[in-house]
């Protein structure tokens, strides 16, 4: 019988993302949905034909729950998944895994001490830019690539609980959160410091209108994570500047207003969007690769089911979460952030 999964939360995150992506997985079971609210779960039933819990302990003891799936705002993340794998389920947490490192080192230990899986919720390293980027880079086509910036920017605030600094709301957390992993996958070596500079503009939410944080690696390498709620013109997604070629690139991949719509295997890149790369003579322009977010909850499967290997390790997600946690304590210490090699 493939392992059972309960997923905590029903609103964008939980509806769109988890129970969709885990329904498209024939490995796994979607068990049930868990939501406080009544009218939300006669809908879990009907949307998803699974099973509505009302609370959090309902799930915990149920011996029937394989998997728990965290859809819940950031700060309940770290107690949530700490509670979970007490009880000998495995987890998946939404990415922010957690708001500091120290939360991420409970976390992580907790999992060690009962044997049980966690897993941080990092589909965006099977976005199709970063996939091309990455590809490029393996190539040598941009040759040695000494500085990476990415940009994720909107314009106006954001409501609902990631609108709020209590709950772990912010892009930050949010985006940044996806960014920063995909720059510390990108450039693997120990990171030397981060330095940050948040901004606080707009009187309807207490969370930072922008983020602004470079990540200094100990091979010279820069990496510049840019969040923006005031880019009502959006720099490039991804800029990257190697010793042989530049690399530029628009847009978001496509897969997510295609899972909005349950057609996730219909998304398709524009060709507007794709990629060019300039050596300072020739311009190529290079298609974007195929995304695909479902293999992370295939991985999911095939490490519980068949004990294969995490496409997404502890120690990668760690090493994010210290420069996410550099980021706030430069920030609000006003200094650059040294990272020793333990805490990177």
């Amino acid at each position: 019988m493939p392992p059972k999964v309960l997923v905590i939360g029903y609103g964008f995150s939980g509806k769109s993302f988890h129970s969709y992506l885990v329904s498209l997985v024939d490995d796994l079971e979607l068990y049930g949905i868990a939501s406080r609210n009544p009218e939300t779960r006669e809908r879990i039933v009907a949307e998803r034909s699974c099973k509505a819990f009302a609370s959090y302990d309902d799930v915990l003891d149920d011996p029937q729950v394989d998997i728990i799936v965290l859809a819940t705002p950031n700060n309940t993340h770290a107690d949530m998944a700490i509670a979970a794998l007490n009880k000998g389920k495995h987890l998946v947490t939404d990415k922010v895994m957690c708001l500091t490192l120290a939360d991420c080192d409970r976390m992580i230990q907790c999992a060690k001490e009962n044997k049980r899986h966690l897993f941080v919720f990092q589909n965006r390293r099977w976005d199709g830019d970063y996939l091309t980027l990455k590809d490029a880079m393996d190539k040598g086509e941009l040759g040695d690539v000494r500085s990476i910036e990415m940009a994720w920017q909107g314009f106006g605030a954001w409501g609902g609980w990631r609108g709020e600094k209590a709950s772990g709301g912010g892009k930050l957390y949010d985006l940044g959160a996806h960014i920063i992993d995909q720059i510390c996958m990108l450039f693997p070596e120990p990171i030397d410091s981060v330095y940050a500079k948040l901004h606080y503009d707009l009187p309807v939410t207490d969370t930072e209108s922008q983020a602004y944080v470079t990540i200094n690696f100990k091979g010279g390498r820069t990496g510049i994570c840019d969040t923006s709620s005031l880019a009502a013109i959006s720099k490039p997604r991804m800029a990257a500047y190697g010793t042989k070629a530049s690399f530029i690139k628009y847009g978001l991949d496509p897969q997510e207003k295609a899972m909005i719509d349950e057609t996730i295997d219909a998304a398709g890149e524009a060709e507007e969007n794709y990629a060019r790369i300039h050596d300072g003579t020739v311009e190529i322009i290079r298609p974007t690769l195929a995304g695909r977010w479902r293999n992370f909850y295939e991985n999911v499967a095939d490490v519980i089911t068949n004990g294969a290997e995490s496409a997404i390790q502890l120690g990668t997600n760690r090493r994010a979460m210290s420069v996410i946690d550099a980021a706030f304590r430069s920030h609000e210490e006003g200094k650059l952030i040294h990272l020793n090699y333990d805490e990177a």
